[in-house]
């Protein structure tokens, strides 16, 4: 790949540099899913576009959704036909067009719980969901006796369904997707740097002329001019014209062997849905939905969330599962968009907004993964229409990610790719299903050093290749970068990484220029925030479980409090 791409530290200089000198057309801030999309929106309409990230590309809820793209079949129920045929429509443009290397079906079981009227009743709902906005992008449903759905799936009770309806949606892993849309963007001519917070808005004239902002890892203030400012910060968006009310989901990992089922599944609860999804030799199970009036920065699991989490999926299970089988938790934030009259989150809509706080500044909240593209169109548009002169409309509808150029043909030719490189096929399809046709950068990278090939001790089986790249090309800055994000090693094995965290460590301070007190320092903060993660988990509550996470320092303490003294 080019080395416009390549998001190392030398593209970090460059781009503070760049930052410091010019006068950009759009500046945004946030590096969520939202705020990538969003600079490779800008940057493809021809536009000057520099991006800022107070901690790493998709370090807040972009990195711990349910790894779905999917239309959402609960608000088809809920009779939200727009928000659903939008989502479906993206859903089949990343399947086809934009991401086959990152994004794939994958299929559902939906058990049927009464008999006569359910069947029906949700065989509509799938028909009308394999037909609106993504048709043929993926297998059709099909109906299935209770006999036919206790052969793909044996691990369930037969007492706990009356046949199933099987459907498929999408997967992707949302980190990957994040670092692969900065990529893009950089590609593009973005200017983008992690580690940069922004401290406030710079105004003139009653105008907001970009932002004051403090490079974190060099200790130094910088100002950043553009002529109009976004603000794609998720859960930290608040105050003023757009609020936001953050939705705490909870997800857990279990091995793949502990659940028998050639499917995912799909089940209701009294307020959602409970998700079982596989992901590699994984179960991903989720979620909850509860409001988090504590700290967006550190958002965690409680003993309830889990308790919640298995008293639903073992409700479904022969072999109940139990504390001792889960390997991972994820805890993240929906930045939904409040609403004063909605009782609880579960209620409170999921499409996006968009709105002008002051002049020259535009924030954005709410929205799903799946709908990134669409939500960072409306944004750049909402900034377009306030730059002098004519601006291109959006053509990201257009422009593959990279990767995905090439992909299909690597994919047919992979048993000649793994005897080239001497890796198995296996090895080759996994690269390749999460680096595309980047894969050919990590082959080089072994072919240059063998050594590279090695998958990384204790890390679930990622090759220490993929650590040393993250640093040159994806970015990557800090070890929690690297163990959480770049790869998910942090909840793909039982002790959370903390075995691979001093191989990593040593494999990325001479790419990152780490000296022995701070490698020493990176594996110390990994260690602590796992340590402060686990005394979480433990804790009853919300409250209780936040104040046991805080007990170990912010990783990266520079976000400003709440206005009018909120708690956090």
């Amino acid at each position: 790949m080019t080395a416009a791409t390549a998001l190392g530290p030398a593209h970090r200089d460059r781009s503070l540099a760049r930052m410091t000198g010019e006068v950009f057309d759009v500046l945004v801030v946030g590096g969520g899913v939202t705020g990538t999309g969003a600079a490779l929106d800008a940057a493809s309409r021809g536009l000057s576009v520099a991006l800022i990230e107070a901690r790493d590309y998709a370090a807040g809820a972009s990195s711990k959704s349910s790894k779905l793209i999917h239309g959402g079949l609960r608000y088809l129920e809920m009779l939200d036909f727009a928000l659903v045929r939008e989502a479906l429509a993206e859903r089949k443009l990343l399947l086809t067009e934009l991401a086959p290397h990152l994004v794939r079906p994958v299929p559902f079981l939906w058990p049927l719980t009464h008999r006569g009227w359910e069947r029906p009743y949700v065989g509509a709902g799938l028909l009308l969901y394999d037909s609106i906005g993504g048709r043929r992008a993926v297998p059709r449903a099909r109906h299935l006796s209770r006999a036919g759905a206790l052969r793909l799936a044996p691990a369930l009770r037969p007492d706990a369904l009356v046949g199933a309806v099987q459907f498929y949606d999408a997967q992707e892993d949302d980190a990957r997707v994040v670092a692969c849309l900065a990529r893009t963007a950089a590609g593009q001519g973005a200017a983008l740097a992690t580690n940069v917070a922004m401290v406030g808005p710079r105004t003139e004239g009653g105008r907001v002329t970009g932002v004051t902002a403090r490079d974190l890892l060099a200790g130094a203030d910088l100002t950043i001019r553009a002529r109009h400012v976004v603000l794609a910060t998720g859960a930290w968006t608040g105050g003023g014209r757009l609020a936001v009310r953050p939705s705490k989901g909870v997800h857990i990992l279990v091995p793949r062997r502990r659940i028998a089922m050639d499917t995912g599944l799909l089940a209701r609860t009294e307020k959602s849905v409970l998700f079982v999804i596989p992901w590699g030799d994984h179960w991903l199970i989720g979620d909850t939905d509860t409001e988090w009036p504590h700290d967006p920065g550190r958002p965690v699991a409680s003993r309830a969330d889990i308790d919640y989490l298995l008293a639903k999926v073992n409700a479904m299970l022969r072999d109940p599962l139990t504390e001792a089988d889960i390997e991972g938790v994820l805890a993240g934030l929906r930045p939904l968009v409040a609403a004063p009259d909605a009782r609880d989150t579960t209620r409170l809509s999921r499409e996006h907004t968009v709105r002008s706080v002051a002049p020259g500044l535009t924030a954005i909240a709410g929205g799903k993964f799946t709908t990134y593209r669409v939500m960072a169109r409306d944004l750049i548009d909402a900034a377009a229409a306030d730059l002098p002169g004519p601006v291109p409309p959006s053509r990201t509808d257009r422009v593959p990610l990279l990767g995905a150029a090439g992909y299909r043909e690597r994919w047919a030719g992979r048993q000649r790719l793994a005897e080239r490189s001497g890796l198995p096929v296996t090895q080759i399809e996994r690269l390749l299903g999460r680096y595309g046709s980047c894969a050919d950068d990590l082959l080089a990278l072994i072919a240059e050093r063998p050594d590279l090939a090695r998958p990384l001790e204790g890390s679930g089986g990622y090759l220490a290749a993929e650590i040393v790249y993250a640093c040159t090309h994806e970015g990557a800055l800090r070890l929690d970068d690297v163990l959480a994000r770049r790869t998910r090693t942090a909840i793909e094995v039982r002790d959370r990484g903390l075995t691979a965290a001093p191989h990593a460590a040593a494999l990325m301070a001479p790419v990152l220029g780490w000296d022995g007190a701070r490698t020493a320092a990176e594996i110390a903060r990994y260690r602590g925030a796992v340590a402060a993660e686990l005394a979480a988990e433990a804790e009853p509550d919300d409250l209780s479980a936040f104040k046991a996470a805080s007990a170990a320092p912010d990783p990266v303490p520079f976000y400003p409090p709440r206005p009018g003294g909120q708690p956090r």
